[in-house]
């Protein structure tokens, strides 16, 4: 009840606390709590998109509908101290947001479909056998930036600069295409994180239903880059030919590698990065060749990374060099830098948590937005909408008209724009479809049944 007071008096001051023919001021402190939070999810958070997409068509009055699906998904909320609720479910919509504004969580997390309720997990528990399990699970990955500390210069850790996040791009690109040339997925969500990294939701009926084993078969077909940060090489490629899925990837790693990141990360300048790229070579001769050259103190007026990187290309790929081992080197620095670095057991398990689309990260105050997939290369997150900017704009909005119109036009409605008509509806399009061919099989088996 006092959050709730809290919450009207604050709003109260800033739309009417504005005194007559002074120019009123928007600005919201930057940062974030569980007072702007509480605004977020009273004004912002797409509960009915989010219901919507979780109950993937069972939420309509189809005769082929299952009213418990949506109850048998976990939530899990992270509330203020880090106090951690799992295993929560929810009826509806109503129940859903009712829960979610009351308790204000600072971070939810989206779990698997049970095969009963979770919140009464305990009570099937008692009746033993193997009663409370996950039954359905979108396919996730989770990509992490800081996961490529070994490779990037220009930030660590949880920081992250326009130099460094295109390697998030690279990662989309190349995961997104395998997703739906390879293994034919069509409903597949890509999120920024909030902070460091892209999180992706395969959303196809046929993914949902993967078990951990086919799951992990997936994550080990797109899995190239192995080994650790103390490990020389990482990424060992074999073969005359490349696999179709490496070669196409191998086209967007060159791009990336040899326009930008080269450049950008000054990986033939230092002595100390570039030793750890002639130890990936293992031709001695080379090694030494390529070292001689690059102590030489003399200046050019070419870039020294583009100069360097076109020298060691050319020795390791010259006609003399006939050991493929030796000419696919040029490939596996290129991957080792930049391919995509999955942590495995998020995409492995079915029963594995991920944080939810339009979540505030609460170190940063970004909102966890989706990503077009087809122009991620312009996806920024420094311009991210934020939770300060979001109230701003609410300020300014709600002394005009006020409503759904105001939500549009803030920055976070282009994303939720994006959302509803590049994602949810063509995935409950094709549920809707998926649903009525089930039922009308099952009815064609039953009707089958009786006449015999």
């Amino acid at each position: 009840m006092a959050r709730e007071e809290a919450e009207d008096t604050r709003e109260d001051m800033v739309i009417d606390g504005v005194e007559e023919g002074h120019k009123p001021n928007y600005e919201v402190p930057d940062g974030f709590n569980s007072d702007y939070l509480m605004i977020y999810y009273g004004k912002f958070f797409p509960y009915a998109e989010m219901h919507k997409w979780m109950s993937y068509g069972n939420d309509g009055k189809h005769p082929g509908c299952d009213q418990s699906y949506f109850g048998r998904r976990e939530f899990s909320f992270t509330l203020e101290n880090d106090i951690y609720v799992r295993f929560q479910s929810f009826n509806d919509v109503a129940d859903l947001e009712n829960a979610i504004k009351k308790k204000c969580p600072f971070k939810i997390d989206i779990g698997p479909v049970y095969s009963v309720d979770p919140a009464k997990r305990n009570a099937y528990a008692q009746s033993g056998g193997n009663v409370f399990r996950p039954v359905e699970r979108e396919l996730v990955f989770d990509i992490d930036i800081s996961d490529y500390d070994d490779v990037r210069f220009c930030c660590k850790g949880a920081d992250v600069c326009s130099e460094c996040w295109p390697l998030m791009t690279v990662a989309i690109k190349i995961i997104d295409t395998a997703l739906r040339e390879d293994f034919g997925f069509n409903h597949i969500l890509w999120v920024y994180s909030g902070r460091r990294g892209v999180h992706c939701w395969v959303c196809d009926g046929k993914a949902r239903r993967l078990d951990d084993g086919q799951r992990a078969a997936i994550v080990n077909y797109l899995h190239v880059h192995k080994g650790n940060e103390h490990s020389i090489k990482k990424v060992t490629l074999v073969g005359q030919t490349f696999h179709p899925f490496i070669g196409r990837s191998a086209e967007v790693v060159k791009e990336f590698f040899e326009e930008k990141f080269v450049s950008s990360q000054n990986l033939f300048s230092d002595e100390d990065r570039y030793e750890k790229i002639l130890e990936m070579i293992p031709d001695e001769s080379i090694t030494s060749e390529l070292r001689g050259k690059w102590q030489d103190k003399k200046r050019s007026r070419d870039d020294i990374n583009v100069v360097r990187w076109g020298q060691l290309k050319h020795l390791l790929q010259s006609g003399k060099q006939k050991m493929l081992g030796v000419r696919r080197c040029v490939e596996e620095i290129m991957f080792t830098f930049t391919y995509p670095r999955l942590d495995l057991e998020v995409s492995k398990h079915m029963n594995h948590l991920l944080k939810a689309p339009f979540c505030i990260h609460p170190k940063t105050g970004r909102v966890c937005v989706p990503i077009d997939p087809k122009h991620c290369e312009d996806f920024d997150p420094s311009s991210a909408p934020t939770l300060s900017r979001l109230l701003e704009e609410l300020n300014m909005g709600a002394l005009g008209n006020g409503g759904e119109e105001v939500l549009e036009n803030t920055s976070l409605g282009k994303s939720l724009r994006y959302f509803r008509s590049s994602f949810l509806h063509p995935l409950l399009k094709s549920c809707k479809e998926d649903i009525e061919n089930a039922y009308a099989a099952k009815v064609q088996q039953s009707s089958n049944s009786l006449s015999w």
